[in-house]
């Protein structure tokens, strides 16, 4: 099959109507036509195989940083426009090294059991505040209960939480989206901005008064000499939000969305608690809130036997590789009992995503929460929408319904 009868571009993308309602058929179109794309529309090489995908993420020598990038390629256009220094997500050695140690201690997983209560009672109290028998998942439970977190782990007032969030929604909305409207664009400036000087007014707090809390770490590390100036906690708890807000607000709706569209597999965990890390991990699989991930390549590289150029934007696909079937038995089957479970949901090499292990902890606390005080949830027949954002996979409704105990 020629590269011009696959599809390329925006239809690559949750942009696109069938991509953002099943993204899966589609993939596997690709990985078994062509596993690495040459995706002329939007200048770079897609990779859909699992090897070439765990490979590409475990080279410790490909770049991230987008100015390195060729002009004219993805990731140079869309993500490296500006000349400010990338977030740590987005950063190459020896900065990322240094920035990753100065921030991963919280994250490590000793320390994020030691959230284990507070994650509890947040989402205790979530469901308290649920009125009704028939309610979205995503703006009653899923939203809230990563946003308290992540608040409470930067310090931050929960009763500033809402107005937080809305900036952090917005942001993430335009920052991975390529082809945001000019009034898009103004509204995420706008919302980075206000996030920006609102981090600027909690470390401005805590230098004043330091805590316990992640900011008040950040500016003591500062202050022992580490060079951590305030743009990079700022970039720092911006990014945070993303990777302990929004994909974990993904998994937990994306997760809840498998086991009520399996009603066996809902069944086995309700009858058996104990499986909820291995079906936390085959929902990462199943249905990865991040559906892409991506470098550039430092030198020539041939990776699927595909030769590329320095330079070139290489684009993996996390959620084809978690479905390639030359690795997972029946990978379109969801079993919480699946013996490997192992996946590319959270990436790899040395931007393996720092909270894994919160946002597994977030989950699996979440949902067993729900099921135990919703012993009949089902889908409502109000449905559920999926978000537009390139990227990353997840709902802005999901509606459901079942009689609270």
């Amino acid at each position: 099959m020629s590269d011009d009868e696959l599809p390329t571009g925006v239809a690559l993308t949750a942009l696109d109507e069938a991509f953002r309602s099943d993204p899966y058929p589609i993939l596997a179109r690709l990985r078994s036509g062509n596993p690495v794309l040459h995706d002329e529309a939007l200048g770079r090489y897609v990779y859909t195989s699992h090897d070439d995908v765990k490979a590409i993420l475990r080279d410790k020598d490909l770049w991230s940083d987008p100015r390195k990038a060729n002009p004219g390629t993805f990731t140079r256009e869309f993500l490296g426009s500006s000349d400010e220094e990338p977030s740590m997500l987005l950063m190459d050695e020896p900065d990322h090294r240094r920035l990753r140690m100065l921030v991963s201690r919280p994250f490590t997983p000793a320390a994020v059991q030691r959230w284990r209560t507070q994650i509890e009672e947040t989402v205790e109290a979530v469901l308290d505040g649920i009125g009704t028998d028939e309610f979205d998942l995503i703006a009653e439970f899923a939203g809230p209960v990563p946003t308290i977190v992540i608040a409470r782990m930067l310090g931050i007032d929960e009763s500033k939480v809402e107005t937080f969030k809305a900036w952090s929604d917005t942001s993430v909305k335009i920052a991975f989206n390529p082809f945001s409207s000019p009034e898009e664009l103004e509204a995420g400036q706008q919302a980075g901005e206000a996030l920006n000087a609102f981090f600027a007014g909690e470390i401005s707090a805590r230098r004043a008064d330091p805590g316990s809390d992640l900011i008040s770490d950040m500016i003591r590390a500062e202050a022992e000499g580490e060079t951590l100036a305030e743009s990079e906690i700022i970039a720092q708890c911006n990014l945070l939000l993303v990777a302990g807000n929004v994909t974990t607000t993904d998994l937990i709706g994306n997760g809840m969305k498998a086991l009520l569209d399996h009603p066996d597999q809902l069944a086995k965990l309700r009858a058996d608690p104990t499986l909820i890390e291995n079906a936390v991990e085959e929902m990462l699989r199943f249905d990865s809130p991040v559906t892409n991930s991506g470098r550039i390549a430092n030198r020539e590289v041939d990776f699927g036997g595909c030769p590329v150029h320095q330079g070139e934007s290489l684009s993996t696909s996390l959620a084809a590789a978690n479905r390639d079937p030359a690795v997972y038995p029946d990978p379109d089957r969801f079993d919480i009992e699946r013996a490997d479970t192992h996946h590319q949901a959270f990436g790899g090499g040395r931007h393996l995503c720092l909270g894994a292990h919160l946002a597994r902890l977030e989950a699996q606390v979440a949902i067993l929460g729900l099921l135990d005080r919703y012993p009949n949830l089902e889908h409502s027949d109000r449905g559920f929408r999926y978000a537009s954002v390139p990227t990353f996979r997840g709902m802005t409704e999901f509606w459901v319904r079942g009689e609270r105990v």
